[in-house]
């Protein structure tokens, strides 16, 4: 694996914190780094409203046959075919 180089400044009670994360973990300052990065991105990751919004679809309940019969519902979640709001007219 080939490790880029990345020079990063720290305020001093940041530095601080760093040091100590490290020595008391065993590990080394840039390991440290590399899994606090690495624990950001899970974070991140669950705070998506795209993964959000599928992990509230998975608890759902869904009618059975939707996934075949995804037009027609979508279609009749709309109202009727055919039929358009007050006012508009077809082009």
């Amino acid at each position: 694996m080939v490790r880029e180089p990345v020079q990063v400044y720290l305020a001093s009670d940041d530095s601080a914190l760093l040091a100590r994360l490290a020595e008391e973990s065993g590990l080394s300052k840039a390991e440290v780094i590399r899994q606090s990065v690495r624990s950001y991105a899970r974070a991140m990751q669950r705070e998506s409203p795209m993964l959000r919004f599928v992990a509230e679809g998975a608890d759902a309940e869904w009618p059975a046959g939707l996934a075949r019969g995804h037009d027609a519902a979508i279609a009749g979640s709309h109202g009727k075919p055919g039929r358009r709001p007050a006012g508009r007219k077809r082009r």
